[in-house]
Formats: structure tokens, C-alpha cells, sequence
């Protein structure tokens, strides 16, 4: 039975391989056709909101830096180990998919326990999703806020913001564009007009990809913080040259 199940591992990750290698012309099509049915002046607006995000998940990055620099975990090492999950994540924007590469990259490239490994990046795409509920739902309200009337710098605004973002991001779906369905619940919640959400949708994939990356990101740092503090990583793996990685694999 276990063999079964091995082979059939081996077989989803050989695909999984064969979807990453194609993935770049897909998006290529998709970035030239988005475009082709853009108007030029829309694009610029929008091009704002686009660069606050992903400035927004620049620093989310450095938090995740910091968090490992502050266990032990050389931050360099960590992300170059991760880039193929991570590179996976951002062109497939599904944390669900993403789940077997950031296994394998916390098992074979980090030296985490598969149980470790397994339960943060599976629990990671449920809950705790630092693209989707930590950062893209409370920055949408907090930009949109001064649009009608309201003071985004106000404490107990604030501290309602955290509580329904919080509360919302439980089970909000690891695919693409679920972090769209999930401002469905936190604008209403906070009095703004659902219609709001509409104006993002044409740039939603743009968004979408260094979310979903983060959302991974934060799983496999979970994981390998938890390993760290448990004493349980591999540091043999963790030190080990990425090509002597590859030719055990």
C-alpha cells in the first residue's frame, strides 16, 4: 500500500515539475492579453494600487527575515532554498497546489520533520494566510476608508479592522482569487459598499501572485521556525550546497 502511494507521490510531483516549466508561457499570454483589452489611462490608476501592494509584501518578506534571523535561520539560505516552491506560488496563484513543493522544500532542502512540514503547509492554507487576510483585506479597507468619510487612523477602527480580518481569515480558500471572495465579507463588515471590490478584479491576478507567495512563504516559515524550536531540523540538510541537494534527489 505504501508503495502505492509512494509511486503515485512520484507521479504528482513529475507533473507538478512539468507545470512549472510551462507556467511562464501561460502567464506570458495571459500579462499580453490582459493588456491588449486594457485602456492605457485605467492601467496607470490602477498601477498605484498595485505598487502599495506589493510594497506591502516587500515588508511582509522582511518580517518573515527577521522572525528566522532571530531563530537561527539564515534568511539568504532559507529563501534561495524555497525559490522553487515560492516561484511555483507566485505563477500558479494557488497555495493549495503549492502544498507538495513546500513540503519538499522544508523536508529536503531544509531538513524539517515531514510531520512538521506537512501540518503547516497544509494548515497554512486555511488560516494564517499573511498575503490574503494579513495584509491585502486590511490595506483594501484602510485605502478605501478616507473615501467615505472615515478616519483609517482611528484606534478603535483599527482595532475592529484586526478583529474582522482576523476572525474572516479562517477558511478563506488557498486558489487564485480567493483573497477577492474573502473582501466580500471585510467590506460589508466595515460599512463599505461591496461594489468597491469590482474596480480591483482587472488587476486581482497582478495582486494575486506575490500573495500567493507570501501565503507560502509564511507556511514553510512557520514550519521551519516550529522545527528550529523544537529541535528537530536536519542542519546537515539546511547547510548542504544546493547541488548536492539535487543529486541525492
Amino acid at each position: 500500500m505504501l508503495t502505492a502511494i509512494d509511486t503515485a507521490q512520484g507521479w504528482v510531483m513529475k507533473l507538478v515539475r512539468l507545470v512549472i516549466r510551462l507556467t511562464p508561457y501561460g502567464v506570458l499570454a495571459l500579462m499580453t492579453n490582459v493588456v491588449a483589452v486594457s485602456n492605457v489611462q485605467d492601467i496607470i490608476k490602477l498601477g498605484g494600487f498595485v505598487v502599495a501592494s506589493y510594497l506591502g509584501l516587500a515588508i511582509m518578506f522582511g518580517v518573515h527575515a527577521v522572525l528566522l534571523t532571530l531563530n537561527g535561520i539564515n534568511p539568504l539560505r532559507f529563501f534561495r532554498k524555497v525559490w522553487p516552491a515560492l516561484s511555483f506560488a507566485f505563477t500558479s496563484r494557488s497555495s493549495a497546489a503549492t502544498i507538495p513543493l513546500s513540503i519538499e522544500a522544508q523536508t529536503r532542502r531544509i531538513g524539517v520533520p515531514e510531520s512538521i512540514a506537512s501540518f503547516a503547509a497544509s494548515f497554512g492554507t486555511t488560516i494564517g494566510q499573511n498575503g490574503y487576510a494579513g495584509l491585502y483585506r486590511a490595506m483594501l479597507a484602510v485605502m478605501v476608508a478616507p473615501t467615505v468619510g472615515i478616519n483609517p487612523f482611528d484606534p478603535v477602527w483599527i482595532a475592529t479592522l484586526v478583529a474582522v480580518v482576523t476572525l474572516s481569515s479562517v477558511g478563506v480558500a488557498g486558489v487564485g482569487g480567493g483573497a477577492t471572495f474573502a473582501a466580500l465579507i471585510v467590506l460589508p463588515a466595515m460599512g463599505f459598499p461591496v461594489t468597491l471590490v469590482a474596480l480591483l478584479i482587472s488587476i486581482e491576478p497582478l495582486i494575486d501572485m506575490g500573495r500567493t507567495a507570501l501565503n507560502v512563504n509564511g507556511s514553510m516559515t512557520d514550519g521551519t521556525i516550529t522545527s528550529q524550536l523544537l529541535g528537530q531540523t536536519d542542519r546537515s540538510v539546511f547547510d548542504a550546497a544546493d547541488d548536492v541537494e539535487m543529486a541525492h534527489r
